[in-house]
């Protein structure tokens, strides 16, 4: 019998009957696991008895977790890891080789830009970076790069929100033969199936809304099982392995994951749509609305257009920041995905260090504002931002907006 997703979030993967017959997975708290005899050494090395041996390599509670997530995803195998940036570097350099060659698209995690640009040149990688959405400049470089090992894209990306086109990138993969890594943290698979959409290996920081309580940190690679073998075994090999609790709460977390995405969705739609109207708003990047530049790809692709949403404001820097301190509600700070409302300034938190050209470059301007919408009533949600940024507009006597964003 096919089962609904919040059906197979709360039970798929878990076993029948739990330890002690207890509700939940329980936490299997050791590093290392004992044999009976030699006898029993011998059949785990010479005819590979499922069984766990060492921490490292394997735990009670996060293989449940991992079933649970390959269930979700509709995944053949998969993996989990100490943070979202694990699994990145891990996939990356588990499936490549000196001499290799990655296509990564701009509108990218700044860490993982930086992963690319810096880290892997040192293994003999290289990287060239293609503008989002662009996919003839990615064939240029295609055919240019003969062999390119990996194209990796963010859908939704970071932080304009910008949704890949899954029918094209599916299309070049076949022609080119790369291996197409998609990073699915904005949008979770509840709100996307980029496996089912052509994808070979999808990401997730599970800090987000995987695990949903803004109290975790995790990542998880998802995929076939040939190329999840080849990143876990150079994870095992360099350690960043989730922690049995962190698979305990990270379980819990999915178990709710459907109906915090119905809500989140929900909640960010009614917050894009006050924004545009506000008019001291300039622009709203949300793909949940009519005026973003990919709503009618996010809708084919996606079910739901997650609980984060970028906006302009029609005023200066001191404002910008003046609007985010009078902020109740919404609390400052990075992340996303939780339970809690955040709101975070991407040009001080995360491009203080960048140069104003540089800044410029990527887009990140100084009246830019990333929102993570929690699960609280819309309505309160609404009325933070609705004081906040009349006392900021106010104070620096800043005047509206003339005309509607796009016109």
């Amino acid at each position: 019998m096919t089962k609904g997703f919040s059906t197979e979030a709360v039970h798929a993967g878990e076993p029948d009957r739990q330890y002690m017959d207890s509700i939940t997975t329980p936490i299997v708290l050791t590093s290392s696991y004992t044999f009976t005899n030699m006898d029993d050494v011998l059949d785990y090395v010479t005819k590979k008895v499922d069984r766990f041996e060492y921490g490292r390599y394997g735990n009670p509670t996060t293989a449940v977790l991992i079933k649970k997530l390959r269930e979700l995803e509709g995944a053949e195998d998969a993996e989990v890891f100490d943070c979202g940036m694990t699994s990145v570097s891990c996939a990356l350099l588990g499936l490549t080789q000196n001499g290799d060659h990655i296509i990564l698209t701009d509108d990218a995690y700044k860490k993982t830009l930086m992963f690319c640009e810096k880290v892997l040149p040192r293994f003999g990688i290289e990287t060239t970076i293609v503008k989002m959405g662009d996919y003839d400049q990615m064939e240029d470089v295609l055919k240019r790069r003969p062999g390119t090992r990996i194209v990796l894209s963010e859908s939704p990306t970071n932080p304009y929100l910008n949704i890949a086109d899954m029918d094209i990138l599916r299309s070049l993969r076949e022609r080119f033969g790369f291996v197409l890594i998609v990073d699915s943290t904005f949008a979770s698979p509840y709100n996307q199936r980029p496996l089912e959409q052509g994808a070979d290996i999808v990401l997730h920081s599970a800090t987000k809304y995987l695990g949903g309580h803004n109290d975790i940190l995790a990542g998880a690679a998802l995929g076939s099982k040939a190329l999840i073998e080849q990143i876990r075994d150079y994870r095992n090999t360099t350690g960043g392995i989730v922690d049995p609790v962190t698979s305990y709460l990270l379980l819990r977390g999915l178990k709710t994951l459907a109906i915090r995405m119905e809500r989140l969705n929900a909640n960010a739609t009614a917050v894009a749509k006050y924004l545009e109207s506000h008019p001291h708003v300039r622009r709203v990047y949300y793909p949940g609305l009519p005026s973003h530049h990919d709503h009618e790809r996010a809708r084919k692709y996606m079910r739901g257009f997650g609980g984060v949403v970028t906006f302009e404001l029609e005023a200066d820097l001191k404002c910008t920041l003046d609007f985010l301190s009078n902020m109740k509600l919404f609390k400052i700070g990075p992340s996303f995905g939780g339970v809690e409302a955040l709101v975070t300034h991407p040009m001080t938190i995360s491009y203080y260090d960048y140069t104003p050209e540089e800044r410029r470059r990527l887009g990140i301007l100084d009246e830019l504002v990333r929102m993570s919408v929690g699960i609280e009533d819309p309505e309160d949600l609404i009325a933070d931002i609705d004081q906040a940024l009349h006392k900021a507009v106010t104070r620096h006597r800043i005047s509206p907006r003339v005309s509607q964003p796009g016109v």
